[in-house]
């Protein structure tokens, strides 16, 4: 299996670096922006594998040889409706207060582009959280905060929104918004071996940003 060349992480999301630091690998994270706009009648799985792989194509475009870019996009789906990140605070209690005391699912589509031999691999993560009950003082509270504001549900696992989850059928770092145990299948999918980009375990890796690219607010997930 051969070593990964370069990785780009097509997002401007925080905690998908943050969880790529914490495997010890060195990425340049690449913001793309696309059109996240839901098709008619698209289920909630289509989209997310739909738009992961027009992130990770955008992110390799001009292609650039040697290099892998990987790319998410995740989403919260209750009662078959998706939920992206709230348009206001308002938004966000509604958001949090239907969630409450229920449980919910949570999507990553997951794309992996080889830009230099122009493959590409996707593949979906779905994890059930369960929810304890909230109280409309603790929703208040928590959106008086301020981290619900950039979060898909209104909610934060790797925060204060831990608080409120009461336990998780599948992988955290999928509910965080980059499943790792499905990164590195994809890595294998396309002959490489994740663990040779590792450069110091369990410590934050370097991470450098385009220039090219302006890191401006992106749609959910």
């Amino acid at each position: 299996m051969s070593p990964p060349p370069k990785l780009v992480l097509a997002s401007a999301s925080p905690r998908r670096s943050e969880l790529l630091r914490g495997l010890g690998v060195s990425f340049e994270r690449r913001p793309v922006n696309i059109d996240e706009t839901p098709l008619a009648d698209e289920q909630p799985s289509d989209y997310v594998l739909r738009v992961s792989a027009l992130k990770a194509a955008a992110g390799g475009e001009p292609a650039r040889r040697g290099e892998l870019v990987l790319a998410a996009d995740t989403i919260v789906v209750l009662d078959g409706r998706l939920l992206g990140k709230p348009a206001d605070v308002d938004d966000a209690r509604r958001m949090i207060l239907a969630l409450a005391g229920r449980s919910h699912t949570v999507l990553t589509g997951v794309a992996l582009h080889d830009a230099a031999n122009e493959a590409q691999v996707a593949d979906l993560a779905e994890s059930r959280v369960f929810m304890r009950p909230i109280s409309e003082d603790e929703a208040a509270w928590y959106v008086a905060t301020g981290e619900p504001m950039d979060k898909a549900g209104s909610y934060a696992l790797q925060g204060l929104g831990a608080l409120f989850v009461d336990r998780i059928d599948g992988n955290p770092s999928n509910v965080i918004g980059l499943p790792l145990p499905l990164v590195y299948e994809l890595f294998e999918r396309l002959g490489y071996d994740l663990r040779a980009m590792v450069t110091t375990p369990g410590t934050h890796s370097s991470e450098s940003e385009s220039s090219s690219v302006a890191e401006t607010p992106v749609p959910p997930g």
